[in-house]
């Protein structure tokens, strides 16, 4: 029998190409909601990945496709995906370490600081092997600013006029604003529009950037200019095998550009969000409230040190090293 050697090269060369192909590697990565400030660093990080492996390594980004936002650690665990980003509010019990981040009035001043602070506590020994329980390894932080409330209805004019309001608020801020008898309440931040338009919250605690994403602006009427309350924590982490499986190459492309996710994602959310922020407040002609020093160090004085005290308490009784997590964060604000 005879054979086209014509046919016979290209038979090979197609061959050839299908196992370069085969061979590249492909993370899906599990985000919500759409691309926004809060996404440019896992953005920036797919981007680099690409460009250093020649195209040998992708991260795929889903924005709701994989899982819901609460149940991403979950897909995590099991494998359903090889990368993610949650915030540790969603779910305490199940990364309890992290939460000290999220306490009240930690005092943080910076998106840098949020982020060489996080970053610092994620490699901490008992904060590894909190998260290894659910087979992941913490990649990088989301820092975000302090939240601030909008709501419809009366302007609040005091730190007391919260008592009885309900407000979609999370974590430590969520208990932050218990201690003042507000209702905080979990609502998914895909959901938030609509849970304030229907009346099931009133206000809504949230970052600048997500106001802006998920349309709070639209029907707000009033702005906490200065509660600043806290913040939440909202790692970005990578599924433990899936890590080990990777080639050296590919891992230290990964690993390798954290840091210019993160040093993109600070001055992205700076000229994306905040630049915007002020503007959009007074198109949308959304009263800002700006409340008294002592009322702030009233709430604050409520607030804080019995919160504090209470989560360390509560983290010992789970195993953790409280005070140690604690005195790690606390030591490095301001430094």
């Amino acid at each position: 029998m005879k054979f086209n050697k014509l046919a016979i090269s290209s038979a090979v060369i197609l061959g050839s190409l299908s196992l370069q192909l085969s061979a590249a590697t492909q993370w899906n990565v599990s985000l919500w909601g759409k691309p926004r400030a809060f996404t440019e660093h896992v953005e920036k990080l797919a981007q680099l990945v690409e460009q250093k492996t020649n195209g040998d390594f992708k991260l795929k980004l889903s924005y709701g496709g994989l899982s819901k936002n609460k149940e991403n650690l979950d897909g995590i665990s099991i494998g359903a995906f090889e990368m993610a980003q949650f915030c540790a509010g969603y779910h305490r019990d199940k990364n309890p370490s992290i939460t000290v981040m999220e306490l009240p009035f930690l005092g943080v001043s910076s998106l840098a600081e949020e982020a060489k602070i996080s970053m610092a506590l994620y490699k901490h020994p008992a904060v590894i092997k909190d998260l290894q329980r659910w087979n992941a390894t913490l990649l990088m932080p989301s820092p975000l600013p302090q939240y601030n409330i909008v709501g419809v209805g009366d302007a609040p004019s005091s730190v007391s006029d919260f008592a009885g309001m309900r407000i979609r608020a999370t974590g430590g801020i969520g208990k932050a604003l218990a201690s003042i008898k507000a209702v905080p309440t979990s609502v998914t931040a895909t959901e938030v529009r609509t849970a304030l338009d229907s009346g099931v919250v009133s206000a809504v605690a949230f970052a600048p950037h997500a106001h802006m994403a998920f349309g709070t602006t639209a029907a707000a009427k009033w702005w906490t200019s200065n509660l600043n309350p806290g913040t939440v924590n909202c790692p970005v982490v990578v599924n433990s095998d899936a890590l080990s499986a990777l080639s050296d190459s590919n891992k230290q492309a990964l690993l390798g550009s954290v840091d210019e996710a993160i040093e993109h994602y600070i001055a992205s959310y700076q000229g994306k969000t905040m630049d915007k922020w002020g503007p959009l407040l007074e198109e949308k002609q959304i009263t800002k409230i700006a409340f008294s020093d002592a009322e702030l160090a009233e709430f604050k004085k409520i607030a804080a040190a019995p919160i504090r005290d209470e989560w360390i308490a509560t983290m010992n009784a789970k195993g953790l090293p409280a005070q140690e997590l604690y005195d790690l964060v606390n030591s490095m604000i301001g430094k």
